[in-house]
Parts: C-alpha cells; sequence; structure tokens
C-alpha cells in the first residue's frame, strides 16, 4: 500500500515546464561540467519503459567498482528507509545561489546504517518549483518532517556524480572518509512517496 504524505505518482514522461535558470558561471565551466550540470537539472518526468527494472537499493548497494553499472539515459524506483535529510552546499549546479540549493536524501535499508551503506538522492529547486505548483511541499523542512525515518518508494532520473567518486565506497574502498555507498544518484528525483509494502 502506497500513502501519500508528499506523494507523486507520475507516469509519463512530460516536459516539467520549470525552465533551468541561465547562470552566468557557465561560461567559466568545462564542457564536462556543463554536462553534468544538465543531468542535475532534468525537468522531465520519466516514462514506463524509461525505468531500469534491474536498479535497486541493494543493486546500488553492492560493492565492486560501478562507474558502469549503470545509464544516465535511465530512471529507477528504489524502496528504503530514509536516514537523513539536509541541505546541500552551493554549487555550480544552481549558479551557486545560497538559497537554491538540492535537498540530499540519504537512502539505506535501514534506519541505523552507516554512511558507506547509504545512497544518495537529490530534489533539485527546478523539481521542486515543479512540485510545488502540484501543492507538495518538497521543502527541506518538510521532507525531514515528512520521510526522516520512514520507509519511502522514491523515483528519478539515475546519474553518477563524478564529482564524489573519491568518496564512495565503490569507487574508493575502505578510504576513512567515504561518506556514501556510491557516486551513482537518483538525482533529480521526480516521485517520493511513504511507502508500506
Amino acid at each position: 500500500m502506497i500513502v501519500g504524505v508528499g506523494a507523486l505518482v507520475v507516469a509519463s514522461s512530460c516536459a516539467v515546464g520549470v525552465a533551468p535558470r541561465r547562470c552566468p558561471f557557465d561560461l567559466f565551466l568545462s564542457a564536462n561540467k556543463r554536462a553534468l550540470n544538465a543531468l542535475k537539472n532534468r525537468t522531465s518526468v520519466p516514462a514506463a519503459d524509461e525505468f531500469d527494472a534491474a536498479v535497486t537499493l541493494e543493486a546500488l548497494l553492492a560493492r565492486g567498482d560501478d562507474r558502469s553499472r549503470w545509464s544516465a539515459t535511465r530512471a529507477a524506483r528504489i524502496d528504503g528507509v530514509v536516514v537523513r535529510v539536509h541541505d546541500a552546499d552551493p554549487e555550480s549546479a544552481n549558479c551557486f545561489s545560497p538559497a537554491r540549493l538540492d535537498a540530499h536524501i540519504e537512502v539505506a535499508l535501514s534506519a541505523d546504517a552507516a554512511p558507506i551503506e547509504r545512497v544518495i538522492v537529490e530534489v533539485t529547486p527546478p523539481m521542486r518549483a515543479w512540485a510545488a505548483g502540484r501543492h507538495l511541499d518538497w521543502s527541506t523542512a518538510a521532507l525531514q518532517r515528512d520521510f526522516a525515518g520512514r520507509r519511502v518508494r522514491v523515483e528519478g532520473w539515475l546519474m553518477f556524480d563524478v564529482e564524489h567518486d573519491q568518496e564512495a565506497e565503490n569507487t574508493r574502498p575502505g578510504h576513512d572518509d567515504n561518506w556514501r555507498a556510491t557516486a551513482w544518484e537518483i538525482h533529480p528525483v521526480t516521485s517520493i512517496e511513504v511507502f508500506r509494502p
């Protein structure tokens, strides 16, 4: 049974209608960085046939170098427990704005999972605005209130965040400063809902 505190069910691939803001800093970024930022700021909702059914939370957590394990052209749906919700730091994808921050949601198999046993999913400013247009509050405070400690189902686009591959257990195993299992994320999130199987 799916219960919707902030539930969003989507079934078609349609333009969200929230155009990404142009940022003057883009002129100074490498082509690779601009491409990564474009992936982070996607504003379409994946269609049913764009989901990779092989992607589960357990599969994302599977040990081993996973750089080429998945595709950023595919979407994913995972079920897990929200361990932590917090604002990300200002970044070029959001024009270094201190007010337009992604929300990091750390999802794991259990509430007491260590950081290297968590997958990061991110709610972006464009998708937050889109959700607000549908009377959903995806502010960081609301995400914390509604989902922290609860079992959720998350949907969205897969993305390998190369900026964090040296902080992930799968691509830099055994390092003390690793704070995540994998650099693969669901980014942006297009649906998050409380889930009771």
